[in-house]
C-alpha cells in the first residue's frame, strides 16, 4: 500500500448553466417562443395526418373484406388475365431493352470504326458545306432542265 501514489483531489464546482452549440441553456428557463410556436403549429397538423392515416387504413381493410369474395368468385378469369397482362408487359420491356442494347452496340462499333479509319476528323462544318454544295448543284441542274424543256 505504501508504494501507491496518493490519490489526487478533484474539486467539483456546481454548474448553473451548460453551453451547447453556441447557446447557453439555463435550467430555470422554459421553452423558447419558437419551440412553443412549433408545437402549437405541428400538433394539429400531426393529429390530422394521423387521423387520415387511420381512416385510410380502415377503408383499405373494409375494401379488402368486400372485394375478397369477388376475387375468389372471378379468379378463373382474373388469374389468366393477370398472367397474360404480366407477360405482355414483360415482352414489351424486354423488346425495348434488346432494342436499346442493339442500338448502343451499333453506336459503339461505328465509333470504333471511325477512330480506326480516321473518319473521326470529318467535322460537321465540312459536312454542312458539302451538303450545301450538292443541294446548290441539284438546284442548278433542275433549273437548266426546266429551261431546256421550256425552249
Amino acid at each position: 500500500m505504501a508504494d501507491r501514489p496518493a490519490p489526487h483531489q478533484i474539486q467539483v464546482h456546481p454548474q448553473h448553466h451548460r453551453f451547447e452549440g453556441g447557446r447557453h441553456y439555463y435550467p430555470q428557463e422554459g421553452p423558447s417562443a419558437s419551440q412553443i410556436l412549433a408545437v402549437i403549429t405541428l400538433l394539429p397538423i400531426g393529429g390530422t395526418l394521423l387521423a387520415l392515416a387511420g381512416l385510410t387504413l380502415a377503408g383499405s381493410v373494409i375494401g379488402t373484406l368486400v372485394s375478397a369474395p369477388l376475387f375468389i368468385i372471378f379468379s378463373p378469369v382474373l388469374v389468366p388475365a393477370a398472367i397474360v397482362i404480366g407477360l405482355a408487359v414483360t415482352g414489351f420491356l424486354t423488346s425495348g431493352a434488346f432494342g436499346l442494347t442493339g442500338l448502343s452496340s451499333l453506336s459503339y462499333v461505328i465509333n470504333c470504326i471511325r477512330k480506326v479509319t480516321g473518319a473521326d476528323q470529318y467535322s460537321l462544318d465540312q459536312a454542312k458545306s458539302q451538303v450545301g454544295l450538292k443541294i446548290k448543284d441539284l438546284g442548278q441542274g433542275i433549273q437548266s432542265k426546266a429551261h431546256r424543256i421550256g425552249d
